[in-house]
């Protein structure tokens, strides 16, 4: 797909970190840009930086995200590329019992639910009504009519003690990338997912120096965190290379994790 200021994007969870790396990679090229993203104040510093659009968007909410879509279509057409970053995580043990007391606690079924709420059902959400409105448009000259990001990450393959949430959503999003390009395949609409290890994002970014050392040196090669711009790099790869489909990608330094 060529990129220039006559194709449209959006970019879920784009006000910062990966999502907000892309955002500025797609605009370099002149792509006009929307941001999903449930933070307000940072969402429309971010866009009036980069000359993107804004969106306040929940992804867990059908008529949110509708109204997100609306609102970016108005204002730039409708969007040939959908990148999902949005999501989060949390950590409970399956079942423990506390080191002090005793007392024996299972994962609490909600917060499970939230998870995988968020980074898989509310990433189907959006790629199911972004691909409803790619089919409205024609098919471009180099055989492109859509492209479709979405993130899982390595704990979808390497899940940690705590992550039974994260890495079944992430995994999710790592089991129906095939499946949706597949039932895209015939409306010229390609799907890829990228799996980040450990990126120097927001989540990390304010923890203590010598956290993101200890972090960093499990790494193997190079050893430090990812940088959004890689990410952001590898995203633009996938949209521009029209035989790049149907795939899942680790992008992590090589790195393995360790059980915890």
């Amino acid at each position: 797909m060529k990129l220039d200021s006559s194709i449209s994007a959006i970019v879920t969870g784009g006000a910062s970190g990966l999502g907000g790396a892309t955002v500025k990679a797609l605009r370099a090229a002149g792509v006009k840009v929307a941001i999903f993203d449930m933070n307000e104040k940072t969402g429309n510093a971010f866009a009036a930086e980069t000359g993107a659009v804004y969106c306040n968007v929940n992804v867990t909410n059908d008529a949110s995200v509708d109204a997100g879509f609306a609102a970016a279509r108005a204002a730039n057409g409708q969007e040939r590329i959908l990148v999902n970053c949005a999501g989060t995580g949390n950590a409970f043990k399956t079942a423990g019992r506390n080191k002090e007391t005793g007392e024996i606690k299972s994962f609490p079924i909600d917060q499970f639910d939230r998870i995988i709420q968020i980074n898989l059902v509310g990433t189907f959400r959006c790629i199911a009504k972004s691909a409803a409105g790619m089919l409205t448009l024609d098919v471009l000259p180099d055989g492109d009519r859509g492209a479709i990001i979405n993130t899982a990450s390595v704990a979808a393959e390497d899940g940690q003690i705590g992550q039974a949430a994260y890495s079944a959503s992430k995994g999710g999003v790592v089991g129906m990338t095939l499946p949706i390009a597949r039932d895209l395949s015939t409306e010229s609409i390609r799907v890829n997912t990228i799996l980040p290890g450990l990126f120097n994002t927001p989540l990390l970014a304010g923890a203590p120096e010598n956290v993101k050392a200890a972090l960093a040196a499990t790494v193997l090669n190079p050893k430090r965190l990812g940088m959004p711009a890689e990410y952001a790099m590898l995203a633009m790869q996938m949209i521009e290379n029209g035989y790049f489909n149907g795939e899942s990608v680790r992008l992590d330094g090589g790195i393995r994790m360790q059980p915890r």
